[in-house]
């Protein structure tokens, strides 16, 4: 059974930097893509950022490009997001998912971890 467990969301100030962590089971995750996904209150879940199963190839959002970075660590099994320069736009719940094709369209990726709040204050 896939379980996903976001982990490293916090509250922090505008231009802080946070880096959050998604811990997989349940499958080989080097031949999965993975990706964060984020859903601020009263909005759609959006796209953020997806890296393919080797982690060579990676797509981001134009409004995180430049500001955050997506990596994985497929020997243990660890999915990552590094946020600096955060702005308050980016407070939302985050989402970590995997699915079997290197897509940013959400309907792609069959699970979902629970999420990890991140807010940015002014």
């Amino acid at each position: 059974q896939v379980e996903l467990v976001e982990s490293g969301g916090g509250l922090v100030q505008a231009g802080e930097s946070l880096r959050l962590s998604c811990a997989a089971s349940g499958r080989t995750f080097s031949h999965f893509a993975m990706g964060w996904f984020r859903q601020a209150p009263g909005k759609a879940r959006e796209f953020v950022a997806i890296i393919s199963g080797g982690g060579t190839d990676t797509i981001y959002a134009d409004s995180v490009k430049g500001r955050f970075t997506i990596s994985k660590d497929n020997s243990n099994n660890m999915l990552y997001l590094q946020m600096n320069g955060l702005k308050p736009e980016d407070t939302a719940t985050y989402y970590c998912a995997t699915g079997p094709y290197f897509l940013t369209q959400m309907a792609r990726y069959n699970y979902w971890g629970r999420g990890t709040q991140v807010t940015v204050s002014s």
